[in-house]
């Protein structure tokens, strides 16, 4: 079974090519921990959000990522990070084509 886990949180930048440039080595990183499938960044200038969508192999993995990644964050100063972690119904996601594996 699969899970997602998404976050979301307030930050001032950096977007777009300049968010790439200075995180290119916390998302190869990302690759590294446990249970991570993939990752999709995402980010909103104008609103100064930013976050992500992940799929892990298991709940427990995600929550311990989860855990790790809002300390890390609250580290970089942003103080409210939004977590949610989702079972996959892999069923109905393969009929939309979601890349559940």
């Amino acid at each position: 079974m699969a899970y997602i886990l998404q976050v979301d949180f307030k930050m001032d930048g950096p977007f777009g090519n300049d968010m790439v440039e200075q995180f290119t080595e916390l998302a190869k990183s990302i690759n590294d921990e446990e249970g991570v499938i993939w990752k999709i960044w995402t980010e909103d200038s104008e609103a100064k959000e930013a976050g992500g969508i992940y799929l892990f192999e298991s709940k427990e993995s995600a929550q311990k990522y989860l855990t790790m990644h809002t300390a890390r964050l609250k580290g970089f100063g942003i103080e409210t990070v939004n977590g949610k972690i989702f079972e996959v119904n892999e069923g109905l996601t393969q009929i939309n084509h979601g890349p559940v594996k």
